[in-house]
C-alpha cells in the first residue's frame, strides 16, 4: 500500500508495509525506500512501517525550496496528520535520522518514540575528513556517483532523473550548514541511539549524545528501575555505510520499540 501525499507543496511518496503500531522509516542522503534493504521487511513483521522518500529523493520530485532538515521534518509531521495517525514512532538513518530528530524537536506531540541511526547531534561531531567531504558535495560529484548503485536506483525511480545534479547541489548546501541541537534535546520522547563502532563519528560523541538524553548518570539498579527512558547501542564491526542494512540493527531496535509500545498500551 502507499501512494503520494499532498504535503507542504510536495507530492510525498510513501509505502505502508505490515500492520500494527505505526513506525515511520526514513532513509539517508541520496537514498530511497529501497536502500533500507532487508531492514524494512524485518521491521514490517512487527510494525506498520510507513517508509518515505524524502524531498528530491526516490519517487518524490523536488520543488522550489531548499533542502532543510526542518522543512522535511514539517513534511513528516504533516504526513502523520494526513494518514490520521495522531502520532507515530520514528526511525531514521543519517540524513533521515536528522529529519526524525527535528520532527521530534518541532512536533513533539506527533512522536511516540525515536530511533536515530548514525546521527550526531552537532556538525562538529563528524570526523574532520567527513566534514571535508561535506564541503565538497555538489553537482560536480555527479560523475563519480554515476558509477554507483545509488545513481542506478535514482535513475530508475525518480520522476525526473535529470534532477540528480540539482539534488546534489541542494544536498551540498545542507551539508555545509553548521548545526548544534544540544540545547533542543530536553523533552525528547524515549530515544534509542544506534551507532557503529567504526561510524563517521566517534563512539565518544554517541556517548555524549546519550548523556545529554539523561543516560549514563547512575547505576541502573538491580531491577532496572533507575534506567533512563533512552538507550544507546554501539554495533560492533559496523560502519556508517553498512549500519542501516546490518543484520544486528533490527534485533537491537525491536526490544526498545516493544518496551515503549507496551508502555503506551498500558497507559491507554
Amino acid at each position: 500500500m502507499g501512494g503520494y501525499a499532498p504535503v507542504n507543496g510536495l507530492q510525498l511518496y510513501y509505502e505502508i508495509h505490515g500492520s500494527g503500531e505505526p513506525l515511520i522509516l526514513l532513509h539517508g542522503a541520496i537514498g530511497a525506500i529501497e536502500t533500507a534493504g532487508d531492514t524494512l521487511p524485518a521491521l514490517a513483521k512487527h510494525y506498520r512501517v510507513i517508509a518515505v522518500d524524502l524531498q528530491a529523493h526516490g519517487r518524490t520530485a523536488d520543488i522550489d525550496r531548499p533542502l532543510l532538515l526542518e522543512l522535511m521534518a514539517d513534511d513528516i509531521a504533516t504526513l502523520i496528520d494526513y494518514l490520521g495517525l495522531g502520532s507515530a514512532n520514528l526511525m531514521g538513518y543519517s540524513l533521515g535520522g536528522g529529519v526524525a530528530l527535528q520532527t521530534a524537536i518541532r512536533h513533539r506531540d506527533r512522536v511516540r518514540s525515536l530511533v536515530l541511526v548514525s546521527v550526531p547531534f552537532r556538525k562538529a561531531g563528524w570526523y574532520p575528513e567527513i566534514q571535508a567531504d561535506m564541503e565538497k558535495m555538489g553537482p560536480d560529484a555527479i560523475e563519480p556517483l554515476k558509477q554507483t548503485p545509488i545513481y542506478e536506483l535514482y535513475s530508475k525511480i525518480a520522476p525526473r532523473p535529470q534532477d540528480f545534479a540539482v539534488l546534489l547541489g541542494k544536498l551540498g548546501d545542507l551539508l555545509r550548514r553548521d548545526y548544534d541541537t544540544s540545547q533542543q534535546l530536553a523533552g525528547l520522547p524515549p530515544t534509542l541511539l544506534v551507532a557503529g563502532d567504526s561510524d563517521s563519528f566517534s563512539p565518544a560523541h554517541a556517548v555524549e549524545f546519550f548523556v545529554r538524553l539523561g543516560g549514563g548518570q547512575r547505576d541502573g539498579g538491580w531491577d532496572g528501575s533507575s534506567r533512563p527512558a533512552s538507550q544507546l547501542a554501539i554495533l560492533p564491526g559496523t560502519t556508517h555505510y553498512d549500519i542501516f542494512t546490518s543484520a544486528a540493527l533490527v534485533p537491537t531496535v525491536l526490544p526498545f520499540l516493544g518496551s515503549h509500545t507496551h508502555a503506551q498500551s498500558a497507559a491507554q
